[in-house]
């Protein structure tokens, strides 16, 4: 009777599960529909020729032969894959910092998340015009302030506007990725700390020993978001330096801006959005393969 009774549920979950499969057909028509439907547009594009206003026509794989013969994609890939590494080595220290802090029970953090998230509310060219007109050498904070280490040329040097680019990036995201790293902290069972002050270990050593190894999974999100997302930085760039000085921060994105709507090269261009997707999606799938097989089993446990 007890085997009926198990075969019976086992039956009603899996008719419950199948019942429920049509509140995914949204979803699913707007993947569609906004997702595989304009990136298999893109890739039609890119096998055109098209200035933007006048009749497409098929080129075949001229345009994919022009952009990889190209000298200057090596080096936006160069600067993308650059301004990724540094962006996330700059952000994931300081955010899990953050997030690790603001996951404090005291009352004042709870105003200080407030604080930190304000300039993820920020318009990024709002932001790019802002930090641009304080680093004016002429007429910005150094200038006002009569502080001479802060009179330099910072969009004008090539290293100089780099730094910049990670500082600003890094500057407008970590209050995001602290926010995720406070969640994950507030996850972490406290009775595990508890044991670790039983045995004398103090915050240094709970730290490392249990706060960070029980955020591996949130780390992997987080990286993801922050590598994924940085192949897609244009509209910062594009307002604080447009690419330069010279060519020091033409990322990807920016290069295909400049050869779509400057040079209306429209091919070229959706072979370089091609190009994007495919560097995204593998990145997002070797950091998904680092996390391990366990990385959905925590996150269900972690609902």
């Amino acid at each position: 009777m007890s085997v009926a009774t198990t075969s019976a549920a086992t039956a009603g979950k899996r008719t419950g599960r199948g019942g429920l499969a049509w509140l995914a057909v949204p979803a699913l028509v707007f993947f569609v529909g906004f997702g595989v439907v304009p990136l298999v547009g893109v890739l039609v594009l890119s096998l055109t020729s098209w200035d933007g206003l006048g009749d497409i026509n098929f080129a075949g794989f001229e345009s994919w032969r022009a952009i990889l013969a190209d000298p200057g994609l090596p080096h936006a890939l160069w600067v993308t894959f650059l301004v990724m590494a540094l962006s996330w080595a700059v952000q994931t220290p300081a955010s899990i910092l953050l997030g690790v802090f603001l996951a404090g029970a005291q009352r004042y953090r709870a105003l200080l998340s407030v604080l930190y998230f304000i300039p993820l509310l920020l318009s990024s060219a709002a932001i790019a015009i802002t930090y641009k007109a304080l680093l004016d050498p002429n007429f910005g904070l150094g200038a006002g302030l009569g502080i001479d280490l802060l009179v330099q040329d910072w969009l004008g040097d090539p290293y100089l506007a780099f730094g910049v680019v990670i500082f600003v990036v890094s500057w407008q995201y970590i209050p995001f990725h602290s926010l995720i790293y406070q969640g994950g902290v507030r996850q972490i069972p406290r009775s595990m700390y508890e044991a670790a002050e039983i045995d004398g270990a103090g915050r240094v050593r709970k730290f490392f020993s249990i706060t960070l190894p029980q955020l591996k999974y949130t780390i992997i999100t987080s990286s993801t978001l922050m590598v994924v997302g940085s192949l897609t930085f244009f509209d910062l760039i594009f307002v604080l330096t447009a690419g330069g000085p010279g060519d020091a921060t033409r990322v990807l994105a920016l290069d295909m801006y400049k050869r779509g709507f400057q040079a209306n090269l429209m091919g070229p261009a959706s072979a370089i959005a091609v190009i994007l997707v495919l560097v995204g999606l593998v990145l997002a799938l070797v950091l998904r393969r680092l996390g391990g097989r366990d990385a959905s089993a925590s996150q269900l446990e972690g609902a």
